[in-house]
């Protein structure tokens, strides 16, 4: 599978006409280890503009910059392994914090786990910054069942193997951890009742737009991702 290419549309529009005082840069990625694994990497990073802190300075200051890796099994989303390094911090005896993120092994990191990590980490139990990234990193291993499903029929479909039928059971762990996650997601509402019905809730409205931007057949998904 290519690389991806970095989205060239930026997240935030253009800066207003007022004195810029602070950035904070969130990036999660994720990584297919094998059928049974996900790599996340997650970094936060603050910024001061040029010559705020230290006059006539030409160059952007970083005050945090904390880097968090988690290994996650997949489909349970367990995390297999974690690590956190602080890689710029305003005191000295910030890193020692790094190490009580081990803590995270063993736990889940679909269903409670923002919850968790604030009852691990939160105020002095830990960094600030560190745990902030983590309630960001949550959401993006949900995000990563959907990828890894579709990877596994886009392989499916190119080696021409069949595709076999989702039992009842199949699909309820397939969208499990979206569960009572926003009004989309209520367990009593439209998208479940499709879903566990075996009905074709149809593809992510930036695929179809993307299908049509592109002059291709916006039925391509259903053919090949199911």
């Amino acid at each position: 599978m290519a690389q991806p290419i970095p989205n060239p549309n930026p997240i935030l529009p253009d800066d207003p006409e007022y004195l810029p005082i602070h950035t904070r840069n969130y990036e999660v990625r994720a990584f297919k280890v094998n059928d049974n694994e996900i790599l996340l990497w997650g970094a936060v990073r603050d910024d001061k503009p040029a010559g705020m802190y230290v006059l006539e300075d030409s160059e952007t200051l970083t005050i945090h910059h904390m880097v968090v890796q988690l290994r996650v099994s997949y489909p349970m989303m367990e995390i297999l392994d974690a690590s956190a390094e602080l890689k710029e911090f305003p005191h000295k005896e910030c890193p020692g914090i790094g190490i009580k993120y081990k803590g995270l092994i063993g736990l889940s990191i679909a269903r409670g786990f923002t919850h968790k990590v604030r009852e691990l980490f939160g105020g002095p139990r830990g960094c600030t910054h560190t745990t902030a990234l983590l309630q960001a990193m949550g959401p993006v291993a949900i995000q990563c069942g959907w990828s890894m499903r579709v990877v596994k029929m886009t392989e499916a479909f190119e080696t021409g193997a069949e595709r076999p039928e989702m039992t009842p059971e199949q699909r309820e762990m397939g969208f499990k951890s979206n569960l009572n996650t926003c009004h989309i997601w209520d367990e009593e509402g439209e998208q479940v009742r499709k879903i566990r019905a075996g009905l074709d809730i149809g593809a992510p409205l930036s695929v179809t737009r993307r299908l049509e931007k592109l002059g291709r057949d916006t039925g391509e998904w259903g053919r090949v991702r199911g």
